[in-house]
């Protein structure tokens, strides 16, 4: 079996640290029980493109019990868990690619590695693995039927395609599904940003002021945490709609100019380029830290900042320290990646049994129904995400009412008033 990894002598811990994750996954875990039943993905040829992380692992188990060819590969370069790859690889049997650090060309010569299986589906992170298809790999674009996009970024790259007429085939948006966007984005990404900024820094949150790029989902779940911990949270925005939300929110709004003067922690969720930029760092107060938990790391200029600064050091493990000419120093984590993943280790597996629930029944959509799916991004089935969310309910111990009869009899009726 081809596959990249690390290590396979550190399979044994990365298993253990799987099986502690399919504890917390009570939604996964009972589909992939009725996968290994039905089959329904039986033959199917499946290219991932995803953080190696615990979660995802179970998510590859899963897929595997249901009949698939499943190969792996990683969706950032530094999200990857070494031991988990491993395992994967030596108890599960399921080629991984991935090697946490790798480089730029290792990191494209493993999303061809999956390529190479000619896969029939591809799900992704970022939407990394259908842009290749659609470009350097046009070669297996006869064998896929369809495909599934995890994140926010994502999403905004396939809409881009679908506008542009060059997606090739249907690619569900999972990221949009309410059982992902509500729970990951917001108490996964809220949770697991404030943690991998706390594990590289050590600071104290309370009482500084948290500047947050982007009110999105993301963004609220961040803003939320970080004003539980006692921060001041400064919200920026270019929709008014969302900036509004904000401000009703009990938030501070100003433009980022304004902010990066004041703010002792940044952290931008916008999924767009360049928001933090020269000009705002000249502007940041000295010590001032910067992280992203956008899925790539082109929201902080890392170039312009390389370029204005007098020298660089890596002063504790994720920080990289740059002193300005003038004496001060900004404080960039993680390389400016995924700082919840590059520093911590992602969402909790309890929100990502939601999310992976969601990527494992696209899938099982995708062979049911591709042929009669356009080539544009898919809303995610409401009959999927609402059993999912009954599914998740269940597991924690939870009970709702159903309408009566009378009830929706109301609901569907035009002619009862008061």
């Amino acid at each position: 079996m081809k596959h990249d990894c690390k290590d396979l002598g550190l399979a044994p811990t990365g298993k253990d640290r799987i099986l502690w994750a399919d504890d917390r996954m009570p939604v996964l875990r009972s589909i992939r029980e009725r996968f290994g039943k039905e089959k329904p993905l039986a033959g199917i040829r499946l290219a991932a493109c995803l953080h190696v992380t615990t979660e995802t692992a179970n998510l590859a188990r899963a897929l595997k019990s249901g009949g698939a060819e499943v190969t792996l590969c990683a969706s950032n370069p530094l999200s990857t868990q070494d031991d988990v790859a491993a395992s994967l690889i030596a108890d599960f049997q399921i080629p991984v690619f991935a090697i946490n650090g790798e480089d730029n060309d290792t990191y494209y010569k493993h999303i061809h590695a999956v390529l190479d299986m000619n896969p029939q589906i591809t799900m992704d992170d970022g939407a990394d693995l259908v842009s290749t298809v659609h470009t350097s790999r046009e070669d297996v674009l006869d064998q896929v039927f369809g495909g599934t996009e995890e994140t926010t970024t994502g999403v905004i790259r396939l809409r881009s395609m679908q506008k542009e007429g060059v997606l090739k085939y249907p690619v569900i948006a999972v990221n949009d599904a309410q059982t992902k966007h509500l729970f990951d984005n917001r108490y996964g990404t809220g949770q697991s940003t404030i943690d991998g900024i706390l594990r590289a820094t050590n600071i104290l949150l309370s009482g500084s002021k948290v500047v947050v790029a982007g009110y999105g989902w993301c963004g609220r779940g961040v803003a939320m945490r970080a004003r539980g911990m006692g921060a001041n949270v400064i919200i920026l925005e270019v929709d008014p709609v969302k900036a509004l939300e904000a401000a009703m929110d009990g938030f501070n709004v100003m433009p980022v100019a304004d902010a990066a003067e004041v703010g002792d922690v940044f952290v931008t969720l916008t999924g767009n380029i360049a928001v933090l930029r020269q000009e705002h760092f000249e502007k940041m107060k000295d010590g001032a830290v910067v992280a992203n938990s956008g899925h790539f790391n082109v929201e902080l200029d890392i170039e312009a900042l390389d370029k204005i600064a007098a020298k660089k050091k890596v002063v504790r493990a994720h920080v990289e320290q740059y002193t300005l000419p003038s004496g001060k120093r900004i404080n960039v984590l993680g390389e400016g990646r995924l700082i919840n993943l590059a520093a911590a280790e992602g969402h909790p597996a309890s929100v990502m049994d939601m999310s992976f629930a969601n990527q494992a029944l696209a899938a099982e959509y995708l062979v049911g129904h591709h042929g009669s799916l356009k080539k544009e991004v898919i809303r995610m089935p409401e009959r999927i995400d609402q059993e999912i969310a009954a599914l998740k309910l269940g597991t924690m111990g939870l009970k709702i009412d159903t309408l009566t009869d009378q009830q929706k009899r109301y609901l569907a009726s035009w002619d009862q008033g008061t």
